[in-house]
């Protein structure tokens, strides 16, 4: 690694900066390089150098390939729990079809908007390095696909293997609009582990007797709570434990044979609920999450927050027959609605009968944090991790909700129906996250559009208060602003996420688009950066692209700022989003053109 070479051969790494120059070279380095330079051998070393790093790269891209896609934005009509219900689809598909690539190949998907609401396609996930513009967040990368409009998203996945997902960023419409991004290894390249038997895609979600889009704008009329969901899905179905759900249609069957070793795909592509996922008499052997591979473990029990994505070993070691694969809530919100079902799908070996009673696992309680917990501290970078040992950002941001005052302008009763009178809303850092409407921020950036954001995000809440302690009303109504937060490109950068106590306490998922980050440590209560900055893990934390904040606690994140463009952070429980808790970073182009975000496409679509 660069590190290392830095550190055991100087003038190695020299060669390697001017091979691959990520930032400018200080003057010490300049002149250091310029007297290596007047030496022949070192000239020769320079080119050697590079071609030795350079030629095994070149090979495991050359298989490298462009898969070509087309997502028609389609109304069908869906039968679920004995009810017909009108939903947005991709293709007609619920959920919409599993993209399959290698690391290091491309994709290139045109969507066209047949359907009746505006709309955006986020790859949830992909690195989207320097193709920002593909990112999909509506009025963040880019202005909607308006119906009758398309656009092509393409892109390069590169150094990212194991699953990820894409959906709807627009309004509620990703209840309907996902599928599966499932990375194999790249060419000539296997797993870390045995290569397993087959492999099976898990999508838990969330169905409405509803239309999702209606769901919400009532919601957000009376500023109340959203109406929960009346079932959870695997792959689409409810599975058979729900009233009008007894079909063998109604519930997915996963294969397995005595013996094997299977891949499952978790995805928690719920809207607003993690989940607990479990197979009954059966353990996992946890290999990777969000596309990154883990140091392995054994668990009898998943715990997904919504944007988040496990990949597990399962063995075939069970008497042959059939095995529920359950789901259920995990809710942290105290006194909080939920949808307390389960959704199960059966995992059935072969030669099993068929009308043999699948056997139910034990899930644990709605409210196991214990549990959430043990699971969530398990994971571990597979290798040794390239954490920024030093920082030049240190970022604490609080994540929590608020209540707004009704406004004099309002009908109390009608569009005030939050707790007393009031409506729910959201914040980080005391800053709830508004859209623009006319612009995309990422447009108003290149192009220097002024009065559609500014740059003044605060760095730490304006006030320090007791934050997961009882918090004094005055602190529940949040500012409204669409604020960014400049980072210089290559900086390293550090941001504490400190849950709050106000109106109640809860895990929170926030995802980072564009990046990749590594949670170095989590706890409860108030972040002390005396005392806990001794559990950082700067050794093999864990690469994720979503972090489940602790309910009443903090977790601390740490990345590189080296994709330039504007991404969107935000809690990925839609609900919450929906309220405004998000904030977004403003990237600034490093030096030269690769470290600067390509031109926009011609089809991006038009602001109007």
């Amino acid at each position: 690694s660069p590190t290392f070479l830095k550190l055991q051969y100087p003038s190695l790494y020299l060669h390697h900066r001017l091979i691959f120059p990520t930032e400018e070279l200080t003057a010490c380095e300049l002149e250091t390089t310029m007297e290596l330079l007047k030496q022949p051998h070192h000239c020769f070393l320079v080119f050697l150098f590079g071609l030795v790093l350079l030629f095994p790269a070149a090979l495991s891209w050359k298989d490298a390939v462009t898969h070509v896609h087309q997502f028609v934005i389609q109304e069908a009509s869906v039968k679920r729990l004995c009810k017909t219900q009108h939903v947005m689809t991709v293709n007609g598909m619920y959920p919409g079809p599993t993209l399959e690539i290698k690391n290091g190949d491309t994709l290139s998907v045109k969507v066209i908007n047949k359907g009746k609401y505006n709309i955006t396609i986020h790859w949830h996930g992909v690195r989207q390095m320097r193709t920002g513009w593909a990112d999909g967040p509506e009025f963040v990368t880019q202005c909607p696909i308006r119906p009758g409009g398309s656009y092509t998203y393409r892109f390069t996945v590169r150094g990212q293997e194991g699953t990820l997902w894409w959906h709807a960023h627009s309004t509620w419409l990703r209840a309907t609009v996902y599928g599966a991004l499932l990375i194999q290894p790249r060419e000539g390249t296997n797993f870390p582990f045995a290569k397993p038997n087959r492999q099976s895609t898990l999508l838990l979600g969330e169905w409405w007797n509803a239309n999702p889009v209606d769901v919400v704008r009532e919601a957000t009329r009376t500023g109340a709570a959203p109406n929960i969901s009346d079932a959870y899905t695997i792959n689409g179905q409810p599975g058979d434990l729900y009233n009008c759900s007894s079909s063998p249609t109604d519930t997915v069957v996963v294969p397995i044979s005595s013996g094997e070793t299977n891949l499952l795909r978790v995805v928690n592509s719920a809207m607003n609920q993690p989940l607990f996922f479990t197979i009954a008499n059966h353990k996992f052997t946890v290999v990777g999450a969000d596309a990154s591979y883990v140091k392995p473990f054994t668990t009898s029990v998943l715990m997904l927050g919504p944007g988040q994505t496990t990949d597990v070993l399962i063995s075939g070691d069970q008497t042959p027959g059939r095995y529920y694969m359950a789901a259920r809530a995990y809710q942290s919100a105290q006194n909080a609605p939920f949808d307390n079902t389960t959704t199960t799908a059966i995992l059935e070996y072969s030669k099993s009968s068929s009308a043999a009673k699948p056997i139910m696992p034990r899930l644990p309680a709605f409210n196991d944090t214990p549990t959430v917990t043990a699971f969530s501290t398990s994971f571990r970078s597979r290798e040794k991790a390239l954490v920024p040992a030093q920082v030049d950002e240190n970022l604490f941001f609080t994540v929590g909700l608020g209540l707004n005052s009704c406004p004099p302008n309002f009908n109390k009763t009608q569009q005030c129906q939050g707790p007393n009178g009031t409506r729910f809303t959201a914040s980080m850092n005391n800053v709830s996250f508004s859209l623009p409407s006319n612009f995309s921020l990422l447009q108003a950036h290149k192009q220097g559009i002024r009065g559609v954001f500014t740059t003044d995000f605060p760095a730490a809440p304006p006030r320090v208060f007791d934050y997961t302690g009882n918090v004094s009303r005055s602190l529940f109504q949040p500012a409204t602003g669409t604020k960014l937060y400049r980072l210089k490109y290559g900086s390293r950068v550090q941001v504490v996420l400190q849950g709050t106590s106000i109106v109640t306490p809860e895990n929170h998922p926030i995802h980072l688009h564009g990046y990749d980050f590594y949670i170095i440590a989590e706890g409860f209560g108030n972040f002390n950066p005396k005392t806990d900055s001794s559990k950082f893990n700067l050794v093999d934390p864990p690469l994720r692209n979503t972090a489940a904040v602790p309910v009443g606690g903090w977790a601390v994140i740490r990345f590189v700022a080296d994709n330039p463009g504007v991404w969107l952070m935000h809690c990925h429980l839609d609900v919450h989003i929906t309220w405004g808790l998000a904030m977004a970073f403003l990237v600034e182009d490093g030096v030269g053109k690769l470290e600067a975000i390509e031109p926009p496409p011609e089809d991006l679509p038009i602001c109007s």
